[in-house]
């Protein structure tokens, strides 16, 4: 039974990850397309790393867990 609330509780925080990626993407900031980004465009490929982006969400995901540790 703990198991299976577990795995609720996952896709419920998937599903609002999701969300806010979509509401993010609709809006004009940069996530993603951040100066330092990696992106390579061959002739019939392309290769995509947000290098920056994710350093900045762990950084952002630190404080948040660094502050609510502190509580």
């Amino acid at each position: 039974m703990g198991f299976g609330k577990l795995l609720i509780a996952a896709g419920l925080v998937l599903v609002f990850l999701g969300v806010v990626v979509v509401l993010i993407s609709r809006t004009s900031l940069p996530v993603g397309r951040l100066p330092g980004d990696i992106v390579w465009r061959g002739r019939h490929t392309t290769f995509y790393f947000p290098l920056v982006t994710c350093l900045i969400l762990s950084a952002v995901v630190s404080l948040v867990l660094w502050l609510i540790g502190r509580r």
